[in-house]
């Protein structure tokens, strides 16, 4: 089969690799579609994934070709969207039910073969059926509407907060999708990119800036989220959160990424600073949320390229063009 291969660090191929198996408790999927991630960036940079060559690819849905011999929940033809988490159920922090912080935290596209590719191999466990009018490609948007969802878990949000949203990408335009979901009073967003923020009032955004000293918010927000991952908006972002209120680290930082706190400040005026971690329990009511068409696929995905062009797509990505830039394969 034809599959992007990341072979080292800042190098990639398409290339042809052998068709994969499915074990007993997994099924091998005809990949309709696949995501592109900041994830995928961090992964080409040397970063996440413990070994190369990888494929990768964490965001993908398509159709079972194969099923394992002990595979009964599901069958050859139907339409799945796919988590890609790999949990050892094991380690203290599985046993507590926080497999998102596994010891042995695994992840397909990450650490294993992922759907950059023609066919992917999943647990059956880890596989969810598409309703009838749910396209196949479109549900690839479940894997990072799941992050988000979770995140919103963490944030645990009252009703009528005041959201500042640092960046207007793809997950920042699903926390301010699922933001107006938990009934937020206002939702205000900041980024460099015009292009993005005029997406994110196409969404319904309270307002918009290139920098939150635009915003008339004297006393900060109740809920500060960082979906950028850089570092000057996580420095700016941590000193925008009013008296009680959540910065929530969203965004994927580089590892080498740092930020100053100020101690007295979080204990006097009692800020939470908190992170969320990628998927837990919640890739399941992504799923329910995506089929209630919680999110439209023709807004949040701007290109749909052939697999040969996987190199072209991470430079529109680095490059912050469009919003979710999909491979076909």
């Amino acid at each position: 089969m034809k599959a992007v291969v990341i072979t080292g660090i800042g190098q990639l191929e398409v290339t042809e690799v052998p068709d994969p198996k499915a074990g007993p408790r997994e099924v091998v999927v005809d990949v309709s579609a696949c995501g592109l991630c900041g994830t995928d960036l961090h992964i080409l940079q040397g970063e996440f994934a413990p070994t190369l060559p990888v494929i990768p690819g964490h965001e993908f849905a398509g159709v079972i070709v194969e099923i394992g011999k002990d595979v009964t929940e599901v069958a050859v033809g139907d339409r799945v969207a796919v988590d890609p988490s790999l949990y050892c159920h094991e380690c203290r922090m599985c046993r507590l039910g926080r497999n998102n912080l596994c010891e042995r935290w695994n992840a397909i596209g990450v650490s294993v073969s992922g759907g950059a590719a023609e066919f992917a191999v999943a647990p059956v466990a880890n596989c969810v059926k598409l309703p009838e009018h749910v396209r196949t490609e479109d549900a690839a948007l479940i894997e990072p509407l799941s992050c988000a969802v979770r995140g919103y878990d963490i944030l645990r949000s009252q009703l009528a907060s005041r959201v500042l949203i640092y960046g207007s990408g793809t997950m920042g335009l699903m926390m301010l999708q699922l933001g107006k979901l938990t009934g937020a009073a206002s939702i205000e967003m900041v980024d460099i990119n015009t292009d993005r923020l005029a997406t994110a009032k196409q969404l319904g955004v309270t307002a918009t800036a290139t920098t939150a000293d635009e915003l008339d918010r004297p006393k900060g927000w109740d809920v500060v989220i960082d979906a950028t991952g850089n570092e000057r908006a996580i420095q700016d972002g941590l000193g925008r959160v009013a008296k009680g209120g959540t910065f929530l680290q969203f965004g994927v930082s580089d590892y080498s990424a740092r930020a100053t706190i100020e101690p007295y400040k979080i204990y006097n005026q009692e800020i939470t600073i908190t992170g969320s971690m990628a998927v837990l329990h919640s890739f399941e009511r992504a799923a329910d949320l995506f089929a209630t068409g919680v999110l439209d696929p023709n807004i949040f995905i701007s290109d749909r390229l052939p697999l040969d062009d996987y190199a072209a797509a991470i430079d529109q990505f680095k490059a912050g063009e469009g919003r979710k830039i999909q491979v076909l394969p």
